[in-house]
């Protein structure tokens, strides 16, 4: 799964951890002339759903015929997926030459005392990201928030529109142990006088948002507040997801399942109407058909139907629940849960939504340092005992469940995009050997 072999400089930084603050990436991005300055921007911070939203973004400018930049995290197995223009990864190559660039800049920087320290893994691939948006002369870039908003590498743009897809628990340790205080975090895109599109329900988290766009004028645009109506209408089998924003009607089957996606639909369709409003010539129609085609791997993904495999990145309580929403309704029976998660996630809240949909649990983790031993994720929820089948790698894991469903019994990989990341690849090459 790992590319970073390929990139010694990106690999190198990963030691550095995460450092929040805009000083380091703000002096760089002035020596290389500002590019993310340089074409407007789409900036979409969110807990949830803001990965999604930016790709449904991404795609409705270019069924528009719009050069897009998109640039998203985390990767599932190449870093190359980070940063891409009109759907295409950046080559492996060009990628290189920016990050020789970055390098031998950052090093004049640091001799010169305008960077402390050294630079973090995101922060090289937000400017690599913005130097190659530039390069490729895009109409627009869609700009996913890595963590936060308010001392993110990302929240040096000036935007067209920002975005905040949903406010609910995760990285506390970074953001605040209240709905309150990570909003505040995430209100940080919030630019003057520069439309926030929001997503957000939580009436604490939402009161602290219409505050910062007070103070900054920023026109307020709530998806799913007055003037708005978001529902789900049945026909038979059919589900299909209705938006009504004034006198316009959408009607659209995203192909990403889950009410929650219906739900990332609309605050990208919300956002699509505000661009229209500031002078982007979008269509309705092709506004719908962009997010019904929509991809996004990791997130409630099928990736085989015999046995049924469904891989989904959730990594907090909110992302648990809606899987746990979407295998009630669509698939019905327990299944075999494949699970690993990072240490310092909030592993009861997730495990409450997740391990009551499986007769069998296989406790795994990735090849990372940061992953919670499958034995430590067995001793912290002992009353699922009599399930468990701990598998220290993924791939074993995921033998383990194949074998065990006997192409009969459904499997929900969950719990972590990295655990998906490794899925992913394994699985792939099963299914092209088998």
């Amino acid at each position: 799964m790992n590319s970073l072999a390929d990139y010694p400089y990106l690999e190198q930084a990963q030691l550095f951890g995460i450092r929040l603050g805009l000083e380091n990436i703000s002096a760089v991005l002035d020596a290389f002339g500002q590019p993310h300055l340089s074409y407007p921007v789409i900036h979409v911070a969110g807990t949830n759903g803001k990965g999604s939203v930016c790709a449904m973004l991404d795609q409705v400018l270019r069924r528009h015929g719009y050069r897009t930049g998109l640039y998203t995290s985390p990767h599932l197995i190449d870093v190359r997926e980070r940063i891409q223009v009109n759907g295409n990864l950046i080559p492996r190559r060009e990628l290189q030459r920016l990050l020789g660039k970055i390098q031998k800049k950052e090093k004049i920087l640091k001799a010169s005392g305008q960077v402390a320290g050294a630079l973090t893994f995101f922060e090289i691939l937000t400017i690599a990201a913005f130097l190659y948006f530039r390069q490729k002369k895009v109409d627009l870039a869609v700009l996913e928030v890595g963590m936060g908003g308010r001392f993110d590498a990302t929240n040096v743009v000036q935007p067209e529109v920002s975005v905040i897809t949903t406010v609910s628990y995760d990285h506390q340790q970074y953001l605040g142990s209240t709905l309150g205080q990570i909003a505040r975090e995430k209100a940080g895109i919030i630019k003057d006088n520069t439309p926030c599109v929001c997503g957000v329900r939580s009436q604490e988290a939402l009161k602290v948002i219409r505050q910062k766009c007070r103070e900054v004028r920023a026109p307020l645009v709530l998806a799913f507040g007055p003037g708005r109506h978001f529902s789900l209408e049945k026909t038979g089998a059919e589900e299909v997801f209705v938006y009504k924003t004034g006198s316009r009607i959408y009607k659209y089957c995203p192909s990403l399942p889950g009410r929650h996606q219906g739900e990332n639909a609309a605050v990208a369709i919300a956002t699509a109407e505000v661009l229209r409003e500031r002078g982007w010539n979008l269509d309705k129609n092709r506004i719908i058909r962009a997010v019904e085609s929509t991809t996004w791997p990791g997130r409630l993904e099928i990736i085989s139907s015999v046995p049924l495999v469904v891989l989904d990145g959730c990594h907090n309580e909110a992302g648990a629940r809606a899987v746990s929403q979407f295998w009630k309704s669509k698939v019905g029976q327990p299944g075999i849960l494949v699970f690993a998660v990072m240490k310092d996630k909030e592993i009861e809240k997730i495990a409450r939504w997740l391990f009551p949909l499986a007769s069998r649990i296989i406790l795994t983790r990735p090849s990372l340092e940061r992953a919670a031993p499958p034995a430590e994720v067995a001793a912290r929820l002992g009353q699922y005992r009599e399930k468990y089948f701990l598998e220290d790698k993924v791939p074993s894991a995921l033998r383990l469940a194949l074998a065990l469903s006997g192409g009969q019994v459904p499997i929900l990989v969950a719990g972590s995009l990295f655990l998906v990341g490794e899925a992913r690849q394994f699985l792939r090459f099963y299914q092209n050997r088998g």
